[in-house]
């Protein structure tokens, strides 16, 4: 029997919260367990085992960051967009790291093709990129090195990794910023 108060989405939260404070590796059942003063057994009833918490964490996860992607980029389109994209991107990756660390894992399509947060991701992102009249498979690419460098410069600054003078956020721009030149000058290739 369920635990008086204890819901899959309190369960889900805290496991974000714990991911934020002590790591994503570090959510375990029994972590979790241990925050609501009850026994592993009990988490079961809400949620199927450690992967299922985990992929709950991840919609969680992307559903806030893309809520926030989503506020950032209303009213705004080309390099403005994408500059408010990724500002957004990069603001959450940072802020959360055990949320953004879920975001990244690989998720069993069958459990999230009804996902609200996915379909949103995909239609704000695939907006974002209609300034620039990408078509498939260009899109598709596209995305790819959005996502790619941005995760790439998020880790590599989380980590510690840029030790040179030049301010980080300098970088993050200019970055940017040629992200944008290559999306305007794509090269094209057509639909199979």
């Amino acid at each position: 029997m369920p635990r008086a108060g204890l819901t899959t989405d309190r369960l889900v939260a805290a496991a974000a919260d714990l991911a934020d404070e002590a790591g994503y590796q570090n959510v375990t059942l029994s972590a979790l367990a241990r925050r609501f003063g009850v026994k592993d057994a009990s988490l079961y009833a809400h949620v199927r085992g450690l992967r299922d918490l985990r992929t709950r964490m991840a919609l969680l996860a992307g559903g806030e960051m893309i809520d926030r992607i989503a506020a950032a980029v209303a009213g705004r389109t080309g390099g403005e967009a994408l500059a408010a994209f990724a500002d957004a991107y990069r603001a959450y990756a940072l802020a959360h790291p055990g949320r953004y660390a879920a975001t990244q894992i690989p998720l069993d399509q069958s459990l999230v093709a009804d996902s609200p947060a996915l379909r949103r991701t995909a239609e704000i992102t695939y907006g974002m990129l209609r300034a620039y009249d990408l078509e498939e498979p260009d899109l598709t690419d596209a995305v790819r090195l959005l996502r790619s460098t941005f995760h790439g410069f998020c880790a590599l600054e989380a980590q510690g990794a840029f030790g040179d003078p030049r301010e980080v956020t300098a970088s993050w721009n200019r970055s940017i910023g040629a992200l944008h030149v290559a999306l305007l000058n794509w090269p094209r290739e057509k639909a199979r």
